[in-house]
C-alpha cells in the first residue's frame, strides 16, 4: 500500500481536509453530522460498477473507500471527528485490493478517533446523544438511515426527562453546499486539470470524425484521451448526438452512424481527482458548416460570448442567463422564426421550444455541483472562487414522424459550453483553449 498521504488523498494536502472539517464543526454548534460513504452499485447480478466515492465524505476526509461513515459533533468535550471504516482483511483484499484499515486511518485522515464499521451500530447512539439536530441525507444509505432514526426514537423517549436530543434530521447541504460552492486553490487546480483532460478528449474525438463514423467510435476516442491525460474516466455519460440526436438534451445511446452533412453535438467531461470538466462543442462531421448550420451556430456563439462577458463578482447566474436569452431571441428573430420585441418575446417565453434549459450550473466535484442559485428570495451574487458552466443552445427537433419542419433548420441541435471561473476582477474561461469560432471548430474535424 502506498503510504504517501498526498498520493492516498488524490494529491490534496491533509491540512485541506482538516481545515474543511474545522469549518463544519464550527457551524454545527450543538448539532452532529453523519456522512456515509456511497454504497457500491450493482451493474447486473454480482457485477459491480466502478466505485465512485461519495463527494461529501471525500470533501471532508479524502476517503475513497466504501463502507465508511464520518461522524462530526459540534461543541463536543470529547472527540469531534470520528471515522468508521473497514478493518484490514487479507482474504478480502486478495479480491478487491488493499484497505486503509482502522490503525492507519487516524494518521492518514487526521481524525480524532477511528473504529471498525462493525462498531457503528453500537457507538452511533452514544455519539449522537446530547446533540441537537442530526445533519444526515436520508435515502442514500438505508442501514445508516435506520441507525439515525433509532437515535431519534430513543431521544424522543428519553428527551422529555433528560433534555437530551437529537430531535430532528436536516439535510447536510445546509452547511456543506455553501462551503463547496466557493472553490479553494487546490480545487481550482483539480478543475483545471479536468478541463485540460476534457479538451484533449474533444480534440481526439473531433479528429476521427468523418461521415460514416459511428457516434460510439467518437465516444471511444474521447474517453480514451481522457484516460491518457490522467483522468479516471468520464465525469458523466458522454453525449455524441449526430443529426437529429443533437436535439435530445441528454442523449447517451451513441448508436447512430454519422452521415455526410450532419452536425455532431459532443457534450463530455473528464474527471480528475474527483473533480469534473464539462464542455460542449457542435461541429460538422464533413468539416464544413452549411449556410443554415452556420447561421444558427453563430447565434449560439454570440449568446455564449455575451453570457461569458456577464460573469463577474456581484453579477448573478440569472443575469448570465438573461444575456444569453436576449441574444438567442434576437437571433431567432433574425432567422425568421420569431417576430416581436425582445421583451414581448421573453414575456411569453417564445424561445422555450428552441432553448428549453438554463444557461449555467455550478461545477466541481459533481457535474451539477450543489449550491443555491437563489438565497432569501434573491438571485445569488457571484463570488470569486465559484465555477460555473455557460452553455446556450438552440434545438429544432424533427416532427414526431421524422418529417422536417416548415423551415430549413429542422433536425439541427447546437450547444456550445465552456467552464468559467469567477475571479476578483471578472472571470477566466478555463476551456478557452478549445475553439468556439465556427471556422476554427470545423478545422479540428478530421485533423488526425
Amino acid at each position: 500500500m502506498d503510504t504517501n498521504p498526498s498520493a492516498s488523498l488524490d494529491g490534496f494536502a491533509p491540512e485541506t481536509f482538516r481545515r474543511r472539517r474545522r469549518r463544519v464543526v464550527e457551524r454545527l454548534g450543538e448539532d452532529a453530522m453523519v456522512l456515509p460513504a456511497a454504497p457500491p452499485l450493482i451493474r447486473s447480478r454480482d457485477s459491480e460498477l466502478p466505485y465512485r466515492p461519495d463527494s461529501e465524505l471525500f470533501y471532508l476526509t479524502g476517503c475513497r473507500e466504501p463502507e465508511a461513515v464520518l461522524v462530526l459533533r459540534g461543541r463536543s468535550a470529547d472527540a469531534s471527528i470520528v471515522l468508521f471504516i473497514r478493518p484490514r482483511d487479507p482474504e478480502q483484499e486478495r479480491w478487491t485490493g488493499p484497505r486503509i484499515g482502522v490503525d492507519a486511518a487516524m494518521d492518514l485522515y487526521g481524525v480524532d478517533r477511528a473504529f471498525p464499521m462493525g462498531e457503528l451500530s453500537r457507538r452511533l447512539p452514544e455519539l449522537l446523544e446530547g446533540t441537537g439536530r442530526v445533519h444526515h441525507r436520508l435515502g442514500v444509505h438505508p442501514s445508516v438511515d435506520a441507525l439515525v432514526v433509532e437515535a431519534l426514537r430513543t431521544a424522543r423517549t428519553r428527551g422529555p426527562r433528560t433534555g437530551r436530543g437529537p430531535r430532528s434530521v436536516v439535510d447536510p447541504g445546509e452547511i456543506l453546499d455553501e462551503l463547496r460552492l466557493r472553490k479553494g486553490p487546490e480545487e481550482i487546480t483539480a478543475i483545471r486539470m479536468a478541463v485540460e483532460a476534457t479538451i484533449r478528449g474533444f480534440r481526439a474525438g473531433m479528429a476521427v470524425a468523418a461521415p460514416g463514423v459511428g457516434e460510439w467510435e467518437i465516444q471511444a476516442e474521447v474517453e480514451a484521451a481522457f484516460r491518457r491525460a490522467g483522468a479516471s474516466g468520464p465525469a458523466f455519460g458522454t453525449i455524441v448526438g449526430s443529426g437529429a440526436n443533437g436535439c435530445v438534451l441528454h442523449y447517451t445511446e451513441n448508436r447512430r452512424r454519422t452521415r455526410d452533412g450532419d452536425l455532431v453535438l459532443l457534450d463530455a467531461g473528464a474527471e480528475v481527482r474527483l473533480y469534473a470538466g464539462d464542455l460542449t462543442r457542435t461541429f460538422p462531421v464533413s468539416g464544413r458548416f452549411s449556410p443554415e448550420q452556420e447561421a444558427v451556430y453563430q447565434v449560439v456563439e454570440d449568446a455564449r460570448q455575451a453570457a461569458v462577458a456577464a460573469v463577474a463578482p456581484g453579477k448573478t447566474v440569472q443575469a448570465v442567463h438573461r444575456e444569453a436569452e436576449t441574444r438567442l431571441l434576437l437571433g431567432l428573430r433574425e432567422l425568421g422564426l420569431l417576430s416581436g420585441s425582445v421583451d414581448e418575446l421573453r414575456g411569453r417565453k417564445a424561445h422555450r421550444p428552441y432553448f428549453p434549459h438554463r444557461t449555467s450550473h455550478w461545477l466541481g466535484m459533481d457535474t451539477h455541483d450543489p449550491g443555491d442559485y437563489v438565497r432569501d428570495g434573491r438571485d445569488r451574487p457571484l463570488e470569486p472562487g465559484m465555477v460555473l458552466t455557460v452553455e446556450p443552445g438552440l434545438y429544432f427537433p424533427l416532427r414526431g414522424d421524422g418529417a422536417p419542419l416548415d423551415h430549413p433548420f429542422g433536425g439541427l441541435g447546437i450547444r456550445i459550453e465552456d467552464d468559467v471561473l469567477v475571479t476578483p476582477d471578472g472571470c477566466e474561461v478555463l476551456s478557452a483553449a478549445l475553439p468556439t469560432e465556427p471556422r476554427e471548430v470545423a478545422a479540428l474535424v478530421g485533423a488526425v
